[in-house]
C-alpha cells in the first residue's frame, strides 16, 4: 500500500463517519418529533434504508430548519432543568452556613478563627 492508497482510505474514512453522523442526527430527530405521523416515519426510515443519500438529504433540505428548532429548544430545556437542580441542591442561605458553622465551633470541630472565615465566606 502506498501513500496515496493511504490518503484515499483516509478521506473515505471520513466521509464515511460523516455520512453515518448525519444519519443518526436524522433518525434521532425522526423518532423525536412529535408532530410527525408512526405512517410518514415508517416511509422516512423505509426511504432511509432503500436510498439513503438521497433521502438524508432531502430530509435536510425538506426538515432541516425544524430540526435545529427542536434541537435547540431540547438543549434550552436541558439547560433550564439543570439549573433549577443545581438551585435546589445548592440552595442554602448565609444564616444557615453560619448557624452549622456556630454548631461545629460549639463542638470543638473548628476553631474561633475557622469560624470566623467560613462567616466571612457566608456573608460575601
Amino acid at each position: 500500500m502506498n501513500f496515496w492508497d493511504f490518503f484515499w482510505l483516509l478521506i473515505w474514512s471520513f466521509f464515511f463517519v460523516m455520512y453515518l453522523m448525519v444519519l443518526f442526527q436524522i433518525f434521532r430527530d425522526l423518532f423525536q418529533d412529535p408532530e410527525l405521523s408512526g405512517f410518514a416515519k415508517v416511509l422516512w426510515v423505509i426511504g432511509l434504508i432503500v436510498i439513503p443519500l438521497l433521502f438524508a438529504l432531502i430530509y435536510v433540505i425538506a426538515r432541516g430548519r425544524g430540526m435545529a428548532e427542536r434541537r435547540s429548544s431540547a438543549v434550552a430545556q436541558a439547560q433550564a432543568e439543570a439549573d433549577q437542580y443545581i438551585r435546589s441542591v445548592a440552595t442554602t442561605s448565609p444564616a444557615d452556613q453560619i448557624a452549622s458553622a456556630k454548631t461545629l465551633l460549639d463542638n470543638g470541630s473548628i476553631s474561633a478563627t475557622e469560624f470566623e472565615q467560613l462567616k466571612a465566606k457566608a456573608l460575601a
